[in-house]
């Protein structure tokens, strides 16, 4: 049984969703692309996942900022304005009859190689766009039982060689550190930075709570996570103190509390890390408190 911040409620309407590709609306078991994308290729590619809660899209002025930094870092011209591809993405989800309770996942790839190879200028097509809708309603249980996490023997890497802060498509490193938390019995892996300090985790940002005092990351070297930044926005609204800085292992295995936070998940209590559990000392239990206010500040928005 998978167990973790992405755990999805099973929902049959997925087997007849219509996904895009490049301007096609096909049937999920049709949906292909070619063999000579980029994408494919050599993981030459962007993507963006944005949550649709009531008819609105969260946060997507924060999504598609973030998608154009990318583009514009990848080198990637994207042939569509932010209000194009806004429409795009509505009209996909009309398609659909969806309104609620979705996850859509916005992938850019820089298109067709006239054969195998890393070099773009072999690419002999525009920008291909595949938009994935999915009904996803995150399984309670995670936040009821809390996750366990490993460390992994994989760092993070530095912004000169592939910066942490791109979502590209490029995520083997990731998925190795997961494997290594798997085979260790935990749910999701913790990852350091290359000075050692705690940086994220393989695909959520990761928080410790010691004294009343909320800590994450420098943000140097962990994803440009929107929900992280939403949660260090919500502290400073509830005059929780939040310092990002360098902790290490030593500061996680002593912490009051543990989180995780994520555009599918919210925000998810952590129960262990490498076998140590993390106890609630605290006064209040600050995800759940957390949570509440993201919650609040997600509702703001529809």
């Amino acid at each position: 049984m998978v167990h973790g911040t992405h755990n999805a409620i099973q929902d049959d309407r997925n087997n007849n969703i219509k996904i895009y590709v490049n301007g096609e609306f096909l049937n999920r078991n049709d949906a292909k692309i070619s063999v000579f994308d980029s994408g494919y290729l050599v993981g030459d590619g962007i993507w963006e996942a944005v949550r649709l809660n009531k008819g609105t899209l969260v946060f997507l002025d924060d999504h598609f900022s973030r998608l154009w930094s990318a583009a514009k870092a990848t080198g990637i011209k994207l042939p569509y304005s932010k209000l194009e591809l806004k429409s795009i993405v509505e009209k996909v989800l009309e398609t659909n009859r969806m309104q609620d309770g979705v996850h859509v996942r916005i992938m850019v790839t820089r298109g067709i190689k006239k054969t195998p190879s890393q070099d773009p200028r072999l690419t002999i097509s525009g920008p291909n766009l595949v938009i994935i809708p999915e009904y996803k309603t995150a399984d309670p249980s995670s936040k009821n039982k809390g996750i366990k996490l490993f460390t992994s023997t994989i760092r993070r890497g530095s912004p000169d060689y592939l910066d942490p802060k791109l979502n590209c498509h490029s995520k083997l490193h990731e998925v190795q550190a997961l494997i290594q938390a798997i085979e260790a019995g935990a749910d999701e892996a913790l990852m350091l930075d290359i000075n050692g300090f705690v940086s994220t985790c393989n695909s959520t940002n990761f928080f410790i709570v010691k004294n009343g005092i909320v800590y994450t990351s420098t943000g140097k070297y962990c994803m440009n996570g929107i929900t992280r930044q939403k949660i260090i926005d919500v502290c400073k609204s509830i005059n929780i103190e939040v310092r990002e800085t360098n902790f290490s292992l030593f500061d996680v295995y002593a912490a009051d509390e543990a989180f995780v936070t994520g555009t599918f998940g919210g925000v998810t209590p952590v129960i262990s890390v490498d076998g140590k559990l993390i106890e609630n000392n605290s006064n209040i239990e600050f995800s759940a408190t957390l949570e509440k206010h993201y919650q609040s500040l997600v509702e703001s928005q529809i």
